[in-house]
């Protein structure tokens, strides 16, 4: 009579019964899985797809983003529409990996106890951030956010410079001009009737140049705020994916 053939269960009792080998096998499966997602990436001269408009942030721009992740507003706003329905229909186009390629670190976040920023900028007025940053209620009323009116108080801009050094050696293409003139350039952005106005939007094109609601001739620290609210989600022209869309 013929000996049968081994089943599932013999073929697989040496790892059943042997944690040792059980553990190696895991480790080589789980292994060979890695090697297999990420020696591509070494091939890839980027993993993020360059798209049309997104720049690096004006002086100004990133002064208020260094407010923004020194007050901690990530811990209750995300900076990250994701691909649902309900998302995409409220706040807009999904993020794109483009979008937050200058950011260091990122602002994605991980909660939302207020809602997503990445499309707000050019949603409400100069004004209307700056009433929500003073007094929250008075414009949201059932808002829980904190009052900011401390930050109506001069800007210290003194290391702008260096904080466009210290975001190049991260990868941002800051030129030597910018970093020059990165003091220079943040007042510049405040004033539009300046004579330094045209060379900023020459080095930064797009860039909203207007007082964000200020008083004319002061630097303060919601002015930088606004200013990097403001430029959330407007780099990137999303007209054009949708007439794609519209296309197919």
């Amino acid at each position: 009579m013929a000996t049968a053939q081994p089943g599932l269960w013999e073929r697989h009792e040496v790892f059943e019964k042997n944690s040792i080998v059980l553990l190696i096998g895991a480790l080589l499966v789980v292994a060979i899985g890695g090697l297999v997602e990420i020696t591509p990436l070494f091939y890839l001269k980027s993993t993020i797809e360059k798209v049309e408009g997104v720049r690096p942030y004006t002086p100004l721009e990133l002064a208020g983003r260094n407010i923004y992740v020194r007050e901690g507003c990530y811990l209750c706003h995300s900076q990250m529409v994701r691909p649902m329905r309900d998302e995409v229909e409220r706040y807009g186009h999904f993020s794109l990996a483009a979008e937050s390629m200058y950011d260091h670190p990122f602002q994605w976040g991980s909660k939302r106890t207020g809602p997503d920023l990445a499309r707000v900028g050019a949603k409400y007025s100069d004004q209307w951030h700056r009433e929500h940053l003073r007094d929250p209620r008075a414009v949201v009323p059932a808002s829980i956010m904190p009052a900011y009116a401390f930050l109506d108080r001069p800007l210290d801009a003194e290391a702008i410079a260096d904080d466009l050094k210290a975001n190049r050696a991260l990868g941002v293409p800051y030129s030597d001009e910018m970093i020059a003139l990165a003091a220079a350039d943040l007042k510049a952005q405040l004033d539009p009737d300046g004579p330094a106005a045209a060379d900023l939007q020459h080095r930064y094109p797009g860039a909203v140049i207007r007082d964000f609601g200020g008083e004319k001739g002061r630097v303060a620290e919601i002015d930088a705020l606004v200013a990097y609210l403001q430029v959330l989600g407007t780099m990137v022209d999303f007209k054009i994916y949708e007439d794609k869309k519209n296309l197919r």
